[in-house]
């Protein structure tokens, strides 16, 4: 979730639907008991900053593409929250709560959100890489021999597999037994984590390999559920956690992304990105983020469209008249 989670009011009954909250990209519905409602928007946020524009048709597709990727993990047999789209942009799941203080793992409370963010990169891209340029990342720490000079795009040895925290403001890194510790986890629970996205990347890869994509990386958030089984949460495959290639310019070595990174990149470019950078280094008042020109705006959503269209293989316009 792009959204900082709060805790769960007491549930509402099926005829009183309850905002839980609303965040940067959608809001949270209570349903009932055992039910909530994503309702997704057609705003945009990049560096935990809310973008003052709209994207039309940005929510319909996140939903549409959620659902896709939700549908291979039934057939994996990966345990998710996913129950059924209720609309063109909305999406019931299964309810989990959150808890501010996780207790250790062996006293987990049942159907709780996991405050961790998960993310598995497979190439050398995007925050990664300017860790890389900054030097706080080396090539020995990418399983890369010493001194190798570690380049752009360059496909890493082995999957990275990292958290970052999720009911901060800014995310932070944490190393494993940070992790274990912020997400009332157990070693063995971070490590069967990992197998589990491994699990689901690869088949979701092997999906969108003849559409012409590579997966880069993305995030994936978990819980547990009523029984204290993992499950995948939120949403995941989408071009807001995650990025694609595509697979021929790659090859050519040229980078066409199909992701949110078109939008970060018009921030970096533009300058945006390090005065905020250096705002939160120095601990000082964020800059507001400005919006995108009108054209980017246009190119922006045809980009969420044409996304949906190449990772699930369904035509985007045809299927929304359902």
């Amino acid at each position: 979730m792009v959204e900082t989670p709060s805790p769960l009011p007491p549930s509402a009954g099926p005829s009183e639907p309850t905002l839980v909250r609303r965040g940067k990209v959608k809001e949270v519905w209570s349903i009932s008991p055992g039910e909530l409602e994503f309702v997704f928007s057609d705003d945009i946020s990049v560096f935990d900053k809310h973008i003052p524009n709209a994207i039309p048709h940005k929510g319909e597709s996140l939903a549409r593409t959620a659902a896709h990727w939700f549908e291979l993990c039934s057939r994996l047999g990966v345990n998710h929250h996913f129950l059924r789209l209720s609309g063109p942009n909305r999406m019931r799941v299964r309810r989990v709560e959150v808890v501010e203080h996780p207790r250790l793992a062996a006293e987990r409370p049942r159907r709780r959100f996991i405050p961790l963010e998960f993310v598995v990169r497979y190439y050398v891209a995007g925050g990664l890489w300017d860790r890389v340029r900054s030097g706080k990342v080396r090539a020995r720490d990418l399983g890369l021999p010493e001194g190798h000079p570690v380049r752009y795009g360059e496909k890493l040895p082995e999957p990275l597999f990292e958290a970052t925290t999720k009911l901060e403001k800014v995310d932070r890194l944490l190393p494993p037994a940070e992790a274990t510790q912020v997400g009332g986890l157990s070693t063995t629970d971070l490590q069967e984590v990992r197998e589990i996205i491994l699990r689901i990347d690869e088949a979701l890869q092997r999906e969108i390999t003849p559409r012409g994509l590579l997966h880069v990386d993305g995030k994936k958030e978990f819980g547990f559920d009523e029984e204290g089984k993992l499950m995948v949460l939120d949403t995941f495959g989408t071009a807001d956690e995650d990025r694609f290639w595509d697979s021929e310019a790659y090859q050519r070595g040229e980078f066409k992304d199909f992701s949110k990174e078109f939008v970060r990149q018009h921030y970096r470019q533009s300058g945006y990105f390090d005065e905020l950078s250096s705002a939160r280094a120095r601990h000082s008042p964020e800059p507001p983020i400005p919006p995108l020109p009108p054209e980017l705006v246009t190119q922006v959503s045809h980009l969420y469209t044409t996304v949906f269209e190449r990772l699930t293989g369904e035509p985007f316009a045809v299927a929304s008249r359902r």
